[in-house]
């Protein structure tokens, strides 16, 4: 019996090595379609030629607020800001797929701490919340800290550098598949890398991010990025994304 079953074995490897060596470099290359050619942006952070551009410093003619209105949020030196009180804005676009850069720097603390300092969220498809907070000494639950994926996820460390300073996001989203009935086909994923430092790994999202209850998943298409306020004079600067 063993003999029968070695002699099997050498005579399925020794047909693997002779198809092998019948093989050519060029069976395995392929040479079309080729990749489009994209620019990098000059500088670090700067878009690439494929991006779309959401805000470059002048004006928000690519957002709306919650009500399809023009947002009354402040532009000024280059720089949005949340006006508190006026509502979140959201693009134009709607996005599935994409890689998301972004910057953000939080407002003087004052005396505010936890949920109350710097807050403001970044939401995928209006409904999947990369929180943003103050996270220079500021204590608070870990699932809602900076870099978290709100009520889901902490970040893996605390990569915030100082208040007043620049924060950097780049965001690598795989939008949510439904299929036939609104069933859910695959579950939306997500890598965060906050000032250069991967602090979401491919988390795989529960559903929302709601502040009370459990996430779960409604069917959806597309849908638009939307920017929170959450009554602190967040600023952002320097927002484009690329469709994946």
């Amino acid at each position: 019996m063993k003999k029968s079953v070695f002699l099997i074995v050498s005579v399925v490897l020794l047909r693997v090595f002779a198809i092998s060596a019948q093989w050519t470099p060029q069976q395995t290359e392929w040479y079309y379609p080729e990749p489009e050619k994209v620019t990098p942006g000059v500088q670090a952070g700067a878009p690439p030629s494929d991006a779309i551009v959401l805000f470059d410093g002048k004006d928000l003619s690519k957002w709306v607020n919650s009500k399809g209105q023009k947002p009354e949020w402040t532009v000024a030196d280059g720089v949005l800001s949340v006006k508190p009180g006026t509502g979140d804005i959201l693009t134009k676009e709607h996005f599935g797929d994409c890689q998301l850069h972004i910057e953000f720097r939080s407002p003087a603390p004052e005396n505010h701490h936890g949920q109350n300092r710097g807050n403001s969220g970044i939401l995928l498809m209006k409904q999947y919340e990369v929180q943003v907070l103050d996270g220079d000494n500021n204590h608070t639950y870990v699932n809602g800290m900076v870099g978290s994926i709100y009520k889901q996820s902490a970040p893996s460390v605390n990569a915030y550098t100082k208040n007043g300073e620049w924060q950097v996001y780049d965001i690598y989203w795989k939008a949510p598949r439904f299929g036939t009935g609104g069933e859910l086909e695959s579950p939306a994923m997500i890598t965060v890398v906050l000032n250069g430092i991967v602090i979401q790994n491919n988390f795989i999202l529960k559903g929302h991010t709601p502040y009370i209850g459990l996430p779960e998943y409604q069917p959806h298409g597309r849908l638009p990025l939307m920017l929170q306020d959450h009554g602190t004079e967040v600023s952002f600067r320097n927002i484009w994304i690329r469709n994946l």
